[in-house]
Formats: C-alpha cells, structure tokens, sequence
C-alpha cells in the first residue's frame, strides 16, 4: 500500500509534533494511505559538525516509542543519508517505502542542496512523483512550540511550560548509582541517578516535585512522588517518601512534576535536614 510520510528528528514529540502527527493520520484516512514518521538515529548537527554536543529532550528508545504511538516508524542512519540531495532522499523513500505523498512541517528542510521554500519541495517532488503538502505552524497560546522553547523551559527550571509544551511530564531515566551517603545519615536517603544518555538535558539545578514511574522498579506502587534535588554539577538525588528498600543498579524514571524551590547552601546537616523535611511535607499535602 503507498504511504503518506512525514520526516524529522523530532527531538521531545512535543504538542507541535503531535500537531502534525494528527494531520499525517488525517490525511491517510482520507487518502486511504499507510501513515509513515521517518526519523533519524542521531540529531544531524552531530554528524554535520563533529564538535557539537546536542541538549536532548528524549533518548532514540524514549523517541521511537512515543512516535510509534501515532504510526509506523523508520530510523534511518543520518550519517548515510546526510549527502543526498532532497530530489534524491525523495526518490529513496519513494523506492523503499511506496511513499507517494510527503507532509512537511512549516520549517522543516532537508536535502545537502538546501532547499528552503516550499515551493522549492513542491517542485522537486513533482519531479520525483511525491505530492508535497506543508503544514502551518502550530501555536499553544502565547508559545511557538518548538524544542529549542522547551529546552530553554528546563534550562530556567520552567517546568509548567516545558511539560504544558510536551503535552506530558519531561522524563529522565537512568541507573541508581552510588552517591556521597549524606541523605542517608540525616534521615532521608535518596537514588542518585546517572541519565542513560549522556546528551539528554538535565533541568535547572533546584529541588522539584517529582514522580518515578518505571515498570522494572521493584516497588509495590509503579508511581510515587519524590523529592528530586538537582545540584549545579547536574548530580540529580531522589527521595521517595514512600519505599524503603535498595535501588542500586535499577533503573528509575523521573517525571518532572513542579520546580520547588532554588538550591541553596546550608549552615550544617541539621538545617539541611529540616528544609528536606519540610520540602517532604509540601509534596505529601499536594500529592
């Protein structure tokens, strides 16, 4: 069967990606075409420059499985693919996947000739036999939804804004590695959590409300609130009020819930352990 496709990296599937997912599946029912989401494994500047670091919203495994809740999904290598031209990545999806139609999003390009306009895609797709269709942009209230806002979003602790441009709680997973012990001497002790991909963005350093929530988790409730501190070296320590157990070498999922307060300095454990106290106590009256 042909297929209606649309392409991008799709770093956070955030409410714009949903945006355009939603007209694919549209336009498929009403063309009576197979929806296709083509991706790609790595973020491309990574390829283009061998110097650049990407500040992620979402690992590939985290990306793959939230797209494929709206189609078929392909990952194509971008380092094979970096040097095609539009007319030739065209003729390529066309001759792999029976892609006759392709839905681009308002600012989206590709091809090593740098096309930019529309119009220029329209042509050449005419060209390659591939209708092209552009999707306008798509605005959440006073926001242009883009990665580069929801990254920014994080960077300022913004949490409302990033999750509200998500469309769900920003999430970090990781393993539950050895930490300093300090949690523990006073009283609450916490996971320290070492993020899979080391390229995924960490949130503002700050304490924040959080949920974990991973099936692997041995813990009778998949869904707890937690205190989640995040110091200026990016160290990210969890404490769930409600487990008492060993969590060494599980793997944990943070959703990002509220920022709670900016980290600070303590005179001594004792005043450290009476603000984390306290910061418990605002978690359990809002959970």
């Amino acid at each position: 069967m042909k297929r209606i496709a649309t392409i991008g990296f799709f770093d956070g599937v955030h409410t714009g990606h949903q945006f355009l997912f939603g007209q694919l599946r549209s336009e498929a029912d009403a063309r009576g075409m197979e929806p296709l989401i083509i991706t790609f494994d790595v973020h491309p500047r990574a390829v283009l420059q061998s110097d650049y670091m990407p500040q992620l919203l979402t690992t590939l495994d985290e990306r793959k499985a939230l797209l494929r809740t709206y189609a078929e999904v392909v990952v194509l290598p971008f380092a094979d693919i970096h040097a095609l031209t539009a007319a030739e990545f065209m003729e390529r999806i066309k001759a792999q996947y029976e892609v006759s139609v392709l839905l681009m999003g308002y600012d989206h390009q590709f091809g090593s000739d740098r096309l930019r306009k529309p119009q220029d895609y329209r042509r050449v797709g005419e060209q390659c036999g591939i209708e092209v269709l552009t999707m306008p942009e798509f605005v959440a209230g006073e926001w242009h939804v883009s990665s580069t806002e929801i990254r920014q979003a994080l960077e300022n602790g913004n949490i409302a804004v990033a999750n509200e441009l998500l469309g769900r709680p920003y999430s970090l997973t990781g393993l539950v590695v050895h930490g300093k012990g300090i949690g523990h001497t006073i009283g609450f002790p916490t996971a320290n959590v070492q993020p899979d991909d080391p390229c995924q963005i960490i949130p503002k350093a700050g304490v924040y409300v959080g949920k974990i929530k991973n099936s692997k988790l041995k813990i009778q409730n998949s869904e707890l609130p937690a205190f989640v501190n995040i110091d200026t070296k990016g160290v990210i320590e969890v404490h769930i009020p409600a487990f008492k157990g060993d969590l060494y070498g599980q793997p944990m999922t943070i959703q990002f819930m509220r920022f709670l307060r900016e980290e600070r300095q303590f005179k001594n454990l004792e005043a450290l352990r009476e603000q984390i106290k306290a910061d418990i106590d605002s978690i359990r009256h809002q959970a």
